[in-house]
């Protein structure tokens, strides 16, 4: 499957390399030229502008974006809906708040373009051991990009899923990120309770190592 790969930060280009070892066609597109060689010698192929991501992507495209949360994103997907055509598609896979998200996407769908927002988890550890997806929106059309997601995750059977439709990707990833980093146990006892965060043999889960961890895609999209 073809996709653009548009932002070759550390996620962005070890996603790159992921798809590119699954035998994906990956077309990346950064400003550091030096980011997009580095893909390249992976076997993806150049885009100096998100213009040729465009012409380099057989449709319907999929541009998957992988930049910082804001201004950066907004400035990306803005530029993606006046370059991409109709039945060609989105995907958000930062940590974009989810009511921009809700914003962003109403735009495109004007245009005829859909939109997925994927909130991802597996840092630096995701190349190696595969990626946590919380995807939000058209059932359809994840299930058109399916093999992205299977190739991205821990295994095709887990690590990802759809959490229901546009917005939903983001928002579960916010609760995600949430509990992780800041327990919501702690504010509702109205103390710090650092007690609760001990696993066994009293290890403090604050500083564990994250790793993949999400729904199967089998009971998301089976509806149980």
């Amino acid at each position: 499957m073809d996709v653009g790969m548009i932002g070759l930060g550390r996620m962005g280009a070890n996603m790159a390399a992921r798809l590119l070892k699954a035998g994906h066609r990956v077309v990346a597109h950064d400003p550091s030229a030096a980011a997009i060689a580095k893909v390249v010698a992976e076997g993806g192929v150049a885009a100096g502008t998100i213009g040729e991501v465009r012409d380099r992507l057989p449709a319907p495209r999929a541009a998957w974006v992988m930049v910082p949360a804001g201004e950066a994103t907004e400035q990306v997907i803005a530029r993606l809906g006046e370059q991409l055509e109709p039945g060609d598609t989105v995907i958000d896979g930062g940590n974009s708040y989810y009511r921009d998200t809700l914003r962003r996407a109403e735009r495109l769908r004007r245009a005829g373009i859909d939109m997925l927002d994927v909130g991802t988890s597996g840092g630096v550890w995701g190349l190696r051991e595969g990626y946590c997806m919380m995807i939000g929106g058209e059932e359809a059309v994840v299930e058109r990009l399916r093999p992205l997601f299977e190739a991205l995750a821990p295994a095709a059977d887990a690590g990802w899923g759809r959490v229901g439709p546009s917005v939903a990707g983001h928002f579960v990833k916010m609760v995600h990120s949430a509990r992780g980093h800041r327990p919501l146990d702690r504010d509702a006892a109205g103390g710090p309770g650092p007690a609760r965060r001990r696993g066994a043999g009293g290890a403090d889960l604050r500083h564990e190592r994250p790793r993949p961890a999400p729904p199967r895609p089998g009971r998301v999209h089976g509806g149980a």
